[in-house]
């Protein structure tokens, strides 16, 4: 069963074109905002959209990402709120959404009620960074039954093995870690990062898409040469308060360069 990431994929590599990914935090500084927000995205030319899920403690989150999530959960927002807006937001798009949370809130919910209702929501895929494949055997087995990808992360520390094992595991895509650190850091990128790819690319044929550290035009040029899809969150999450002129004119800047 093909997911709506796998298909945005094939139409952007049939036309030649790499994906634009964005990132925005559900719920921050309210869901009125984020389903502004997404209209925004797609309008712009954003491909696959990451909905954050705030939760408390972030493993992988750097300080604009965590700050975020703390405006959202200030706000009420949870796993369910922001299932709700995706099934919301269907009445209206039918860009591909992808959730980014961590397992504990998806553990507390249950993770057959939580595929269940993701999927019935119109949930595409999901990013879990502290769930590695060797301890999603579970969800994987659910997710094989419906068109819900669950895309798992590698960086350039990864191993032979690792690389396998993750490349065997991804649906929709992979997830390239830029750098080793968290998000919203200043991008150093690995001068190997061509050869990094490549290493996944001779095991696996599902697309990468790298993230982390991206924020320039010119950034996502340089990261668009070598990967499928360029994934943008810290920069785009600094810019939701600001008035819409400038955020259109950032992303469109950020489109035109990917």
């Amino acid at each position: 069963m093909k997911s709506r990431i796998s298909k945005k994929f094939q139409l952007l590599k049939n036309d030649s074109r790499k994906a634009f990914i964005a990132y925005i935090m559900a719920g921050d500084p309210s869901i009125q905002r984020t389903k502004e927000m997404v209209r925004i995205l797609e309008d712009c030319g954003v491909d696959i959209i990451e909905l954050g899920v705030p939760f408390s403690d972030p493993l992988a989150d750097g300080p604009t990402i965590q700050a975020a999530a703390q405006r959202a959960l200030e706000n009420g927002t949870t796993l369910h709120t922001v299932i709700d807006l995706v099934a919301d937001l269907r009445k209206t798009t039918r860009i591909p959404i992808i959730l980014m949370t961590y397992y504990n809130p998806i553990f507390k919910y249950g993770e057959e009620k939580f595929v269940a209702d993701a999927c019935s929501a119109g949930v595409d895929g999901i990013i879990v960074p502290d769930l590695p494949p060797d301890e999603a055997g579970d969800m994987m087995k659910l997710a094989k039954k419906k068109p819900f990808d669950l895309i798992f992360l590698l960086a350039p520390t990864s191993t032979e093995d690792r690389i396998a094992r993750v490349s065997q595991a991804s649906h929709g895509f992979i997830y390239y870690v830029s750098i080793t650190g968290i998000t919203g850091s200043k991008l150093a990128l690995d001068p190997a990062i061509g050869s990094h790819i490549d290493r996944i690319r001779s095991v696996s044929d599902t697309p990468i898409a790298v993230g982390f550290g991206i924020s320039t035009p010119d950034e996502a040029s340089l990261v668009a040469r070598f990967a499928d899809g360029v994934i943008i969150g810290s920069a785009i999450v600094k810019k939701v308060n600001e008035p819409d002129e400038a955020l259109k004119n950032y992303l469109l800047s950020l489109r035109e360069s990917i």
